[in-house]
């Protein structure tokens, strides 16, 4: 039997989509999957290192990584409404200049981002740019935000519904910018292999991943117990607010829209400089 080394995310939305191939709800197709979970940029860096076959990436660094990987066609985050949140602790403005003014210290204002290749930070850089960015484990940007220790911080993952019961203070929705610069759904993240594995074997992968994206919409319930094992909240409302948000149709299949959007995604980065020149479009991997 063949042995993948497969890294997914602890976020709600990846272990609802792999709830079905974890527990073996779904067929494997004869494929062992040797399973990690772990934070999106520790996904990021293994992926780069070449410690999985097949891994879920922020987009940002899938394109940083084209030469080596594809994505596959189920298993995606993207969509309208679904972007990382710019927050601060208090009502103050966008972080539009190079410095901040807070009770008349004149200095670099503080920027967290959840890892140097997620797609968050990769917005924060084309929207805004400004400031002493910083990248840190995003489960630590809203308590940093109430201590005082950063001046603002992009949200990713459950965050996202949680921010305003944390007393926190929405300066921006990056998914809400790029909606209005581009007109196409926002690519957060997907599901990458590695393009020098069996065409043969990456098709059984990725028909497994598309399997068990419907088994955990047509047993949604069923996934609770997955999701609440991993979640950084445990509350059953906001985990299915998560899934409803982050899991649709283009995380079945990413189709012409996804392909569209992962193109434009790719266009403002190199425009932008923040991925090598020389690098390949990301391609689709067909199953």
């Amino acid at each position: 039997m063949t042995t993948v080394r497969l890294g997914i995310s602890t976020c709600p939305n990846d272990t609802f989509a792999f709830h079905g191939l974890m527990t073996g709800a779904v067929d494997r197709r004869g494929v062992d999957y040797a399973i990690e979970l772990l934070d999106v940029q520790e996904l990021n860096e293994g992926l780069a290192a070449g410690a999985f076959d097949a891994a879920k990436a922020s987009f940002h660094a899938a394109i940083r990584m084209s030469d080596r990987y594809g994505v596959f066609r189920s298993g995606s985050a993207l969509g309208f409404g679904v972007g990382p949140l710019l927050l601060a602790a208090g009502p103050t403005g966008e972080p539009r200049d190079a410095w901040h003014d807070l009770g008349g210290n004149h200095r670099p204002f503080r920027v967290l981002c959840p890892g140097e290749a997620t797609t968050a930070h990769l917005l924060y850089r084309l929207f805004y740019g400004h400031g002493e960015i910083a990248q840190v484990v995003f489960s630590e940007i809203m308590p940093a935000l109430r201590d005082g220790t950063a001046d603002y911080g992009v949200c990713i993952h459950e965050g996202r519904f949680t921010w305003a019961q944390q007393g926190l203070t929405r300066i921006a929705d990056l998914g809400e910018l790029w909606e209005a610069k581009t007109g196409v759904p926002l690519p957060l993240g997907g599901i990458l292999g590695r393009t020098d594995l069996p065409a043969e074997l990456l098709q059984r992968i990725g028909r497994t991943i598309g399997d068990s994206v419907r088994y955990g919409l047509e047993h949604r319930d069923e996934t609770l117990p997955t999701m609440r094992h991993y979640a950084q909240e445990f509350d059953d409302e906001v985990l299915m607010s998560h899934v409803d948000l982050y899991v649709n149709d283009w995380t079945v299949d990413l189709g012409p829209v996804g392909a569209a959007a992962l193109a434009k995604l790719d266009e403002l980065s190199r425009a932008a400089g923040l991925i090598p020149s020389d690098r390949p479009p990301l391609k689709i991997l067909t199953d």
